[in-house]
C-alpha cells in the first residue's frame, strides 16, 4: 500500500507508550504507529468496534464482547442477513452491538470476507498442527 511521509507532533507521554509497545512487538515504530492510527480510523468511524489481540493477531471485535466481527457476520451471512434472526441468535448482545459489527462489515468488507473464507478453508487436521493441546491424550 503506497505510504506518504509527513510529519508530526506527538506527546511525549504517547511516544513513550508506543515506544513501549515497540519493544514488546518487535516491530518498527512506524509499523506500530501506522497500526495504531489505522484502529483509531476504523474505531472512529465503526463506533463500538474495538481491537485487540487474539491467537489469530489484532482483529476486530465488538466492544463489550469480546467476539470478533467476523464471527457474528458469518452468521449473518449465513442467515441471508436477517437482522432479526441475528438478534435471535445473538440474543445477549444489544441491537447497538449487533448494528455496530453490520456497520463495520458494510465499511470493511473486503476484511471480514477474507477472514471468513480463511477460517472456512481449516480443516481438522490445520487445527490439530496449529493448537496441538486440542487434541485427546496431548497432555
Amino acid at each position: 500500500m503506497p505510504t506518504v511521509q509527513r510529519s508530526i507532533r506527538i506527546q511525549e507521554k504517547t511516544f513513550r507508550e508506543i515506544e513501549q509497545m515497540v519493544r514488546e512487538s518487535g516491530k518498527e515504530f512506524s509499523a506500530v504507529t501506522n497500526e495504531l492510527l489505522e484502529e483509531a480510523v476504523r474505531m472512529q468511524r465503526c463506533p463500538g468496534i474495538v481491537f485487540s489481540e487474539g491467537t489469530a493477531g489484532r482483529r476486530a471485535r465488538i466492544a463489550g464482547s469480546g467476539i470478533e466481527v467476523w464471527e457474528v457476520i458469518a452468521a449473518y451471512k449465513s442467515m441471508s442477513k436477517d437482522f432479526n434472526r441475528l438478534q435471535n441468535a445473538y440474543h445477549w448482545l444489544s441491537e447497538q452491538q449487533l448494528g455496530s459489527a453490520v456497520g463495520y462489515y458494510k465499511a470493511y468488507t473486503e476484511e471480514i470476507d477474507r477472514i471468513i473464507k480463511q477460517n472456512d478453508e481449516l480443516t481438522g487436521e490445520d487445527v490439530h498442527k496449529r493448537y496441538p493441546f486440542l487434541v485427546r491424550g496431548s497432555r
